[in-house]
């Protein structure tokens, strides 16, 4: 009666397959009751197995790392502290201050249990001293510039940058895969001739967003872009303007606050400014300036602002410090631009060696006279006389390229950072020292580059 009952409320359809599925499992669990699986590992027989290494083991490393500590009396031209606060007693006594009230690490991405009060107390100093609606902070300088750029920048997207941009930079462009069209260094009629041709293949129109990326002192040329120009060409074929002033902010200008101050452009011409805490500022870090609606947008879509811890505290109060420094004596920056300017003219009397620099950048590269010479046999002679001037109590050091992976990487060189501190006979010594290092271990002439592979 039950199945007469069952079979009146369902059709003979439901019947089969019910059935089907108490036979389906049936089978499957006593298959898998009788089934035994051969583990190895389990019954203690030993397994054979050659894993390939995922680095070789003779891999040649062509500038291995300075190991050890720099002697404290050794003078070092090799930091990129600018303005010599990386040993100002103040702001060491408030860093550990800091320290003692919040601690190491700050627990978290500034979007989770990672902002402190005084990340927000430095990105309102920062807004204020830049002249700027809002900032924010990032953990670290690379990240800042490689994280803004693509969380403005998409796929559909068109950039044009100089050539000659930095390594962050460049990871920046191509993290946004958006379509980049490169420029010859400060070459802005270049430029203008890349803008035309976009126009006329209608790459640039309201329906795709077109950007402009330089830097206001080059890292690998110490060169000063001409920003007016780039500003009129700009505002010519609608272009936003992505600016990293890592080497000018801190550095030049009436009060520090970079090439727009230096060079009298309004504020509200740069759509993004970037910059960074670690040269002139004495601490780790980066921060992004602009208009509350440009910088309110990365705190949701900057991967290095949503997704790395934020900046140590006691590092953010040695920033806010530093930026006390920097507005309670704005004549430190007059005071490097000086040096800045003694240097380039000392470098230019140097016998074996040419240089790159504007005369306002802290940042100078020293190369070979001699063309006929590989990459690697400068790289290799330049490292000789930054050794020989070390054990001479000179500290250099050569500007490190990633050879196979930057675009358009820089000729070998010694980086040379000026420092506020630097007198006229340090200056005397650094230049005779390279020509005296030079001579000792430098190339010879009678050396031929075809012999060496």
């Amino acid at each position: 009666m039950i199945f007469v009952a069952i079979y009146d409320m369902a059709g003979w359809w439901t019947l089969v397959m019910a059935l089907q599925v108490v036979v389906i499992s049936t089978y499957f669990f006593w298959s898998k009751k009788k089934s035994k699986t051969y583990d190895p590992l389990c019954n203690g027989k030993p397994i054979e197995w050659n894993p390939i290494p995922i680095v070789e083991h003779d891999v040649t490393v062509e500038e291995p790392p300075l190991m050890g500590k720099i002697d404290d009396n050794a003078l070092n031209v090799g930091s990129l502290s600018f303005l010599c606060l990386d040993k100002e007693e103040s702001i060491m006594d408030a860093a550990l201050e800091s320290l003692g009230k919040y601690g190491v690490g700050s627990c978290g991405p500034r979007g989770f249990y990672g902002t402190i009060d005084v990340h927000l107390d430095l990105e309102e100093r920062l807004a204020k001293f830049l002249e700027v609606e809002e900032t924010c902070v990032y953990s670290y300088g690379f990240s800042t510039i490689a994280s803004a750029i693509p969380s403005y920048s998409k796929k559909k997207d068109i950039i044009f940058a100089d050539e000659c941009v930095w390594f962050a930079i460049q990871k920046g462009i191509e993290a946004s895969r958006s379509t980049a069209r490169y420029y010859k260094h400060n070459d802005m009629d270049h430029l203008e001739q890349l803008l035309a041709e976009a126009q006329k293949k209608k790459e640039l129109n309201p329906r795709r967003r077109a950007f402009l990326i330089a830097e206001a002192i080059y890292f690998n040329t110490g060169e000063m872009c001409p920003l007016k120009r780039l500003v009129q060409l700009a505002r010519k074929y609608k272009l936003r303007i992505i600016l990293d002033e890592s080497l000018t902010i801190g550095v030049v200008g009436k009060h520090g606050r970079g090439i727009t101050e230096l060079l009298n452009i309004p504020r509200d011409e740069i759509d993004l400014i970037v910059g960074s805490l670690e040269h002139s500022f004495a601490t780790v870090g980066g921060f992004c300036a602009g208009t509350h609606f440009m910088v309110e947008h990365q705190r949701l879509s900057g991967l290095g602002y949503c997704f790395s811890a934020s900046l140590p505290p006691m590092l953010t109060q040695a920033a806010i410090s530093a930026l006390d420094i920097i507005e309670a004596k704005p004549d430190i920056i007059g005071e490097l631009n000086e040096v800045s300017i003694k240097i380039n003219k000392a470098l230019s009397q140097l016998k074996h060696f040419t240089f790159r620099g504007d005369a306002l950048s802290p940042v100078k590269h020293i190369y070979l006279k001699k063309d006929d010479l590989t990459d690697r046999l400068k790289h290799s002679y330049l490292r000789n006389i930054t050794n020989y001037c070390l054990e001479q109590n000179v500290a250099m050091t050569v500007a490190a390229y990633l050879r196979d992976v930057e675009l358009n990487c820089p000729e070998p060189s010694i980086r040379l950072a000026c420092s506020r501190k630097l007198t006229d006979d340090k200056i005397d010594l650094i230049c005779s020292l390279l020509d005296e290092a030079y001579e000792k271990v430098g190339p010879k002439p009678e050396l031929s580059p075809k012999a060496v592979k």
